[in-house]
């Protein structure tokens, strides 16, 4: 892996950092409303977005309180307020969740939070995220898994793509919540919008 004089890497993988600032100039820079595929449509619940992303209700309020994940569609405005979470806030709360598994630090795991709303839906359907125990690293083709790997660095990896496509099916099975009626939508499933927008963008 080349690495360019800031510590960033020149042909990637690209390692996730505070100073990132020269990476997202070396690539073309995908702009995404924050919450995402569905969010200006359809929300969720805590409940529904812990038990879509694996998480206690607990785990998803201290995120929310400390400002790690918060819900982009409603965040919770005093007594009685229920947070409305949106697809791509639960792919990243599934995310969270792993990193904090494999014992990755919580200054990394909020530089790659940020990361991951920066981006487009395209860019987190076929991206991977590699960690080394001390740096997270976005590869975006299978060639920069390989070369990380023979580096000696990244210890495990995450394909976005598959945690989105176990969002996607754990949500169908589940209630989302219109953000303009606020009607209950009974085993609503988030990939028709992401296929719709899809089809009117093509």
């Amino acid at each position: 892996m080349r690495s360019s004089g800031d510590g960033t890497a020149a042909g990637g993988p690209y390692p996730l950092h505070s100073g990132a600032a020269s990476y997202s100039a070396q690539r073309p820079t995908v702009v995404a409303g924050s919450g995402g595929a569905t969010s200006d449509e359809v929300g969720y619940r805590g409940p529904t977005a812990c038990a879509a992303a694996g998480i206690t209700y607990r785990q998803l309020d201290y995120w929310a309180r400390t400002g790690l994940v918060e819900p982009s569609v409603r965040p919770a405005s005093g007594s009685g307020t229920q947070r409305l979470y949106g697809f791509r806030d639960v792919v990243v709360l599934k995310i969270v969740k792993r990193f904090l598994d494999t014992g990755v630090s919580l200054q990394n795991i909020r530089t790659t939070v940020q990361h991951l709303r920066d981006r487009g839906s395209a860019d987190l359907e076929r991206m991977t995220l590699m960690c080394d125990g001390a740096t997270v690293y976005e590869c975006s083709s299978p060639d920069e898994v390989v070369d990380l790997l023979q580096g000696g660095q990244g210890i495990f990896g995450i394909a976005v793509g598959v945690v989105w496509r176990d969002v996607e099916a754990a949500l169908s099975q589940l209630h989302g919540e219109r953000v303009d009626t606020g009607e209950t939508l009974i085993g609503h499933n988030p990939t028709d919008e992401l296929a719709q927008r899809r089809n009117r963008a093509g």
